[in-house]
């Protein structure tokens, strides 16, 4: 792709020397974050006739500059000399075919459609952009922390990476469900960093169930249907974040129920991820449950007090600061924030950026103070464990025995109070809940929940029950 404005005079005057110069302007304007990520890994080949040949070590790396830096690049360049033209950005090891015109175009950052700028319109380089910024570099199958909640999650997401060749049988689509802040989206962004690295020829669409929709909405607006269903359906692998979002919104349910099937007929992958399984999805058309739950279903439920150590210890160690944060603070902060890894990471970027900026030292008390907010509301944070453990110990009932398959009154009572608690007081689905307690179905869990709500408004005794655990556990 290139940047072209007419010159009449075929001068060479950028070499090594201004190019080391426009490399500092770079990493200055830029930061350290986005230099060390991209920018670092351009090299300067040589300038004929006013355009200024650059390579980098992979097509990945190319498209993403080409879209992102291009034009400040060449706006640095031109400053070190007008006679600047243009940039073309090549591939190592292939500079003669930078001399070629590149007609390659992007559609999406990590998608190489053979859909001509003729054969559509739609603006690529918005499509693009819009969708760029939903990827975080950071995000690797090498910096997400693997413990038993979330082992089988992992597992799947980096077979899939890697396969040599897809789609993943019995893994097709790949579901991924959990909570917020839970990883979903870490694997969703792991697993497309790696197939760009390890496939430059597998073209990938990851976007949010919201863009979808938006871009949806916008191919009916222009009248461009064909450009859209082409886009979509020519893909090797499509990655859809959050696909609940697409709950109670008809026209888009039968748009994906359509692209979905077009892909699985060609035998292309399809991962998805939401924060609660198929068959959880209401407002979702039942067809659409069914087609989600075809291949592997994937959970990751709440973190661990060691997973969140290790968590905080890696985050550490990715981050190469001089603060010096101590075990004991570590500890700390996984034991009492047990909400999400989003927020967990964010209390120790705090914590780091505190010490920072004042010079002073880590320690559990200052960690104590400067997370107050966070703490509070990880205080009320409501798991299944604190409700069995609540529950069991208001009604004298053994925590085996609300797990067992026992059918005796005051049991099965307990178990449905159980229920009830987890599906109003937490985000866990209700296969989740079902599995905790004893291996049971979702429509146990369901009729559960629905005997409590019935009793609570005919039974005092229920409604004081709900009551007080509520409180205990809040």
């Amino acid at each position: 792709m290139l940047l072209v404005e007419q010159h009449s005079k075929c001068i060479d005057g950028i070499g090594p020397t201004e190019w080391d110069r426009v490399t500092k302007k770079l990493r200055k304007f830029y930061g350290e974050k986005i230099y060390g990520s991209w920018l670092k890994f351009i090299s300067f080949k040589e300038m004929k006739c006013g355009q200024v040949f650059l390579s980098v070590p992979t097509g990945f790396i190319k498209e993403w500059i080409t879209v992102n830096y291009l034009s400040n690049i060449l706006g640095f360049l031109r400053n070190e000399d007008p006679a600047v033209i243009s940039i073309e950005i090549c591939v190592n090891k292939e500079h003669d075919k930078c001399l070629e015109s590149d007609r390659e175009e992007l559609v999406a950052p990590f998608v190489k459609s053979k859909i001509s700028s003729e054969e559509s319109r739609f603006d690529r380089k918005s499509f693009s952009e819009n969708l760029s910024s939903s990827i975080d570099r950071s995000r690797t199958f090498d910096s997400f922390v693997v413990g038993k909640s979330n082992e089988l999650a992992f597992t799947a997401s980096k077979r899939v990476a890697e396969a040599v060749e897809l789609p993943i049988p019995g893994s097709n689509p790949l579901f991924l469900y959990g909570g917020v802040g839970l990883g979903k989206t870490h694997l969703m962004h792991a697993i497309v960093w790696h197939i760009k690295e390890n496939y430059e020829n597998r073209r990938v669409i990851y976007l949010s169930a919201e863009k979808f929709m938006h871009k949806y909405i916008t191919a009916l607006k222009n009248k461009d249907m064909m450009s859209f269903k082409q886009i979509f359906r020519s893909v090797d692998v499509l990655m859809v974040d959050d696909v609940q979002f697409i709950s109670g919104k008809e026209s888009t349910q039968e748009e994906f129920f359509h692209t979905f099937n077009a892909l699985i007929e060609q035998n292309k992958q399809l991962v998805i991820s939401a924060d609660r399984s198929p068959s959880d999805l209401q407002g979702v058309e039942e067809r659409i449950q069914s087609r989600l739950s075809w291949g592997l279903v994937a959970d990751i439920n709440q973190t661990t007090f060691e997973l969140r150590v290790g968590i905080l210890e890696s985050k550490l160690e990715q981050m190469k600061s001089e603060v010096v944060v101590p075990k004991k603070v570590v500890e700390f902060m996984a034991r009492n924030i047990v909400s999400n890894v989003r927020e967990l990471e964010g209390a120790l970027n705090k914590v780091i950026a505190h010490s920072e900026i004042t010079g002073s030292i880590v320690t559990v008390d200052s960690a104590k103070d400067l997370l107050a907010d966070i703490l509070r509301t990880n205080s009320v944070a409501v798991t299944l464990e604190n409700i069995l453990a609540k529950v069991s110990e208001y009604f004298s009932i053994k925590i085996s025995d609300l797990k067992s398959q026992r059918r005796v009154k005051d049991v099965a009572y307990a178990r449905q109070m159980c229920m009830f608690l987890a599906k109003t007081l937490t985000q866990r689905s209700l296969i989740d809940i079902g599995k905790f307690l004893g291996g049971r179905d979702h429509a146990t869990v369901i009729h559960s929940v629905r005997k409590i709500e019935v009793l609570i408004k005919n039974d005092a005794r229920v409604a004081e029950d709900v009551r007080i655990l509520t409180k205990r556990l809040t």
